[in-house]
């Protein structure tokens, strides 16, 4: 299933707000950013926002495009296979290393040559409003004193997401069922339904419902508080010992020049450091971090280590 849409140039409001940049014209227009992610979901949230801030500044047109199928597989395929000229990427985040690792696709993550990275995006721990849970230690009890009958719920089978609450029940010695759906907005619903306990997600995803006092934070998988959450206790505070790191960035097909990777360093980095932008992925929580190319390509690397780290000590793969 795929669905295209195409963002609109962006009004004068923003070229108000927006750094403008004296560098040669970017060379490809529309630029299309390939996602996963359903429509909602995580990374369908961040490319359509990001964009909005992006048009002013390189002076094309952009479009969004989810690609379901295979857990990222589809969609880290279909820009493999695009012309390496800068028009055309794929939104990272740990799912497409995870992919890869578990499932052994047609195209895994290092098809894909690092562009960027632009953000660190805290995981939540989240609930329906009228769950009995009030905090992430409650519903571990939950699990502990009702083995087997607690249920849990990530995003797509080789997410980041299911990783960690297999590392969770592990840490916190409790049975419970993962449910895994086709992206953050699937797994809402059956949040807010009642089907599951509570689900795993970043602020971004579930932002409207949290707005709305639909849903209840339960706890943060990082070492610290949310600085816009600070009453939230981390996983760590609350006797459980785990941590998440979750990114965001662009990856496109290997062979794009390295003076259009400079160009979207430029670029990441005067929109990340613009106030218009702060103050749309402040309230995401969302963490800057930007890295280039030559940076993206080593973190990358690394992350993939990890992971390949944690699936063996899951007992996962060998």
């Amino acid at each position: 299933m795929k669905r295209l849409s195409v963002v609109a140039l962006a009004g004068l409001a923003f070229l108000a707000t927006e750094p403008v940049l004296a560098q040669t014209k970017y060379p490809v227009s529309p630029v299309t950013l390939v996602t996963h992610s359903s429509p909602g979901g995580g990374s369908d949230v961040f490319l359509r926002e990001l964009t909005k801030h992006l048009t002013p500044v390189m002076g094309v047109s952009f479009a969004v495009e989810n690609v379901r199928g295979g857990s990222g597989a589809a969609a880290v395929a279909k820009v493999a296979k695009s012309a390496p000229n800068g028009g055309t990427f794929y939104a990272t985040t740990p799912t497409y290393i995870q992919t890869s690792l578990l499932s052994k696709p047609e195209v895994g993550y290092e098809g894909l040559d690092p562009i960027v990275i632009v953000f660190l995006d805290p995981e939540v721990i989240y609930t329906r409003a009228e769950s009995p849970f009030k905090t992430l230690a409650d519903a571990i009890a939950h699990a502990k004193a009702n083995p087997g009958k607690a249920k849990w719920g990530a995003a797509n089978p080789a997410s980041l997401e299911r990783i960690a609450l297999e590392r969770l029940k592990r840490t916190a010695g409790v049975q419970a069922a993962v449910a895994t759906h086709e992206g953050g907005g699937d797994l809402m619903i059956n949040v807010l339904n009642g089907t599951l306990d509570f689900g795993i997600g970043e602020i971004q995803e579930i932002r409207s419902q949290l707005d709305a006092g639909k849903v209840r934070l339960l706890g943060v998988l990082t070492d610290k508080r949310l600085p816009d959450f600070p009453q939230l206790a981390t996983a760590k505070e609350q006797g459980i010992d785990l941590t998440v790191t979750k990114f965001r960035g662009l990856a496109g097909p290997k062979g794009i020049p390295d003076d259009i990777a400079a160009q979207w360093e430029t670029t990441i980095r005067a929109v990340v450091a613009s106030d218009a932008y702060k103050a749309e992925y402040g309230k995401e929580s969302l963490v800057p971090a930007v890295m280039g190319r030559a940076e993206a390509r080593a973190f990358t690397q690394r992350f993939a280590v990890d992971v390949t780290n944690n699936l063996k000590e899951l007992g996962v793969i060998k």
